[in-house]
């Protein structure tokens, strides 16, 4: 009975859904450690706070990630130009009004329910989504500078461009992100070139005219200076992973946690390894790992371009997040304050997170991309699948 419930209604890959489960269970015990001493001081001695906080922000993620694998994914590609649209004014008034922490406007508050929401989360979703929507449109022009290749140009500068006014991190990523969707999607390498020049112009002037040059600065000089002081935060993670060892010292024994800024978001992998150790930090690098494996099959059992890329980008979107958020806590690169997809304590991002992999999901599920759907151009329905050779 439970087994026709699970197939009647979690479709899609097995595995993949497996792999979520599982980090959402591993976030709820390792935020609910990292919290501890924040909730104490700041919720009154009540710390079950955050737990309980997070749980149900984790299931309302799940919630959606549910809803999107339901849809048929090609709804998506109509959708992403209206989100893009709605995208570039939301990150223009964050940057002018929105609220600043840590010198940088990147939240809106949501009226009402008092929840503050990062429109860069909504535009990197959108950007991805109508990229991977352009390139299967136009795999038979795709060299074509005019049709294919300025319409892609553009809006991955003005997004990108605008992301990197307040937070220069999130922007390189999603940019990295586009050019191996270009990649993946048989854009010329020449023509990647051009886009690697433009990203370079526009990415400095973004620097230069918002709020996060000083902050990239003095984290790049932090981390290739030698001579300079370890940065605080990163001094207590390699604390904390030089006394967890091999197998930790047990769930919730993290002392670092009462010391490190923010343990349970940017730093959460630290916290990991000092609770479970190397071993549990293996674990987690290979679920990472695991969940790129299957987002890429999926990418090559996809039955038409579209859906390929669209899973490809959002698998490297979380992954390379993922092994760049998990390279900072080691030591590996310069402190970038990204959290860790699908581990680290989070507001509206989870729900975005759950989207993007129930997205992956209806991929997944194999709908094929052969007959049009109402007012959907042709050429889109008959595209060559895509290839990652």
């Amino acid at each position: 009975m439970i087994n026709n419930w699970l197939r009647k209604n979690l479709k899609g890959d097995p595995i993949l859904w497996g792999i979520v489960l599982l980090f959402s269970l591993i976030s709820i015990a390792v935020v609910y450690s990292a919290t501890g001493t924040l909730a104490y001081k700041s919720r009154g001695g009540n710390t079950e706070y955050f737990l309980f906080k997070h749980t149900s922000l984790i299931v309302l993620g799940l919630l959606f990630m549910w809803l999107a694998h339901r849809i048929d994914y090609r709804h998506y590609s109509r959708i992403s130009l209206y989100a893009l649209l709605a995208s570039v004014p939301l990150l223009i008034f964050t940057f002018v009004m929105g609220s600043t922490l840590n010198e940088a406007s990147r939240w809106l508050t949501i009226p009402v329910i008092n929840q503050t929401f990062q429109p860069s989360d909504l535009a990197k979703l959108a950007l991805i989504t109508h990229l991977a929507s352009m390139l299967s449109r136009r795999q038979q022009h795709v060299g074509d500078f005019k049709t294919t290749l300025l319409p892609v140009m553009l809006w991955v500068g003005v997004i990108c461009g605008l992301i990197i006014l307040s937070n220069a991190s999130t922007a390189l990523l999603l940019f990295v992100t586009c050019l191996l969707l270009m990649f993946i999607g048989r854009v010329p390498l020449k023509q990647m070139a051009v886009m690697v020049a433009i990203g370079v112009v526009v990415g400095g002037v973004g620097l230069a005219a918002g709020q996060r040059w000083k902050t990239v600065q003095s984290r790049i000089e932090s981390f290739t200076d030698k001579s300079k002081p370890v940065p605080f935060q990163l001094e207590h993670a390699y604390i904390a992973e030089a006394t967890g060892g091999l197998f930790g010292k047990g769930p919730g024994k993290s002392t670092e946690r009462n010391i490190m800024p923010h343990p349970y978001s940017d730093f959460i992998y630290a916290i990991i390894i000092e609770e479970y150790g190397l071993f549990g930090g293996v674990v987690v690098l290979f679920l990472y790992l695991a969940f790129l494996y299957r987002g890429l099959k999926t990418v090559m059992n996809s039955a038409g371009a579209f859906g390929g890329l669209l899973s490809a980008g959002l698998t490297f979107s979380l992954v390379l997040q993922a092994m760049v958020n998990m390279g900072v806590a080691v030591g590996l690169g310069p402190i970038t304050g990204l959290p860790l997809p699908l581990l680290s304590m989070g507001g509206t991002s989870l729900i975005f997170t759950g989207i993007s992999i129930g997205i992956i999901l209806a991929v997944s599920r194999g709908e094929r991309e052969i007959r049009p759907m109402v007012g959907e151009p042709a050429d889109t329905a008959r595209i060559p699948k895509v290839a990652l050779s």
